[in-house]
């Protein structure tokens, strides 16, 4: 893994922290394939039967780093980049997975929720999808999952508009299970994640998997995702976007 990704296993639970508070735990290549690397090998071993994600401080994940996403090399159908290990593993894993948001949620900090099967908040978390705004347009399959969530037109507000909603909306939306104080958040998620494990795991297995609507349809979207990303990400009025993003604020 890599510094900014901490793993740890302990009673079934492998915990995975995403842990570069410093900038908000935006993600880079590194850390992409830190997680991607966790959810692999936590999908192969036996002993794990829940994953459990979270943010180091008082943020989950600030999406990613736009410098190094602003520069992204083009994809090579024969070497899957990192992002692209991580999408697939965690929209394709077959355990439960919880997670513990303690603050900000943006972007694929956001997405990501939208896979797992149990999310608590704390209070003070914030949620936004700011694709639109960046010149890109969403990723990980949000573009069908949240319209299945909350219906076509309050869809189109989040995604469109790009605001900020905060932990209250998320629960009312059905993007967070429970909000728990920031001081107890992590330790109900790890009681919850425990409590998975222990269950039967071929019956979690198959039961994740009626749950989980028109899976198939879900992974054809996210390659039409990723495909029209990526060649937003290389128009000039993205990158004049990213740009302005990076200027030094005075």
């Amino acid at each position: 893994m890599t510094e900014n990704i901490q793993v740890a296993v302990e009673n079934g639970v492998c915990t995975v922290t995403i842990a570069r508070p410093e900038k908000k735990n935006s993600l880079t290549r590194t850390m992409y394939a830190g997680l991607a690397g966790a959810i692999e090998s936590s999908a192969a071993d036996p002993a794990v039967r829940c994953l459990l994600l979270t943010g180091a401080g008082e943020v989950f994940c600030a999406g990613n780093d736009i410098g190094e996403f602003q520069n992204r090399a083009p994809e090579d159908p024969n070497a899957p980049p990192p992002s692209r290990r991580f999408y697939y593993g965690l929209a394709n894993y077959e355990k439960p997975i919880v997670a513990a948001v303690p603050g900000l949620a943006i972007g694929i900090g956001c997405t990501m929720l939208m896979h797992c099967d149990i999310v608590y908040a704390a209070p003070e978390a914030r949620f936004r999808m700011p694709f639109v705004d960046l010149g890109l347009v969403p990723e990980l399959g949000s573009s069908m999952i949240v319209p299945w969530m909350v219906g076509r037109q309050k869809a189109a507000e989040l995604m469109l508009l790009g605001d900020f909603f905060d932990a209250a909306a998320a629960k009312e939306m059905g993007f967070v299970n429970r909000i728990i104080d920031r001081t107890e958040l992590l330790a109900k998620a790890r009681a919850t994640a425990a409590m998975l494990a222990a269950k039967p795991p071929e019956a979690m297995r198959l039961t994740r998997r009626l749950l989980r609507q028109h899976h198939a349809i879900l992974l054809e979207r996210m390659e039409e995702e990723r495909s029209i990303l990526g060649a937003q990400l290389r128009t000039a009025e993205t990158q004049a976007i990213m740009a302005n993003v990076l200027k030094p604020k005075r």
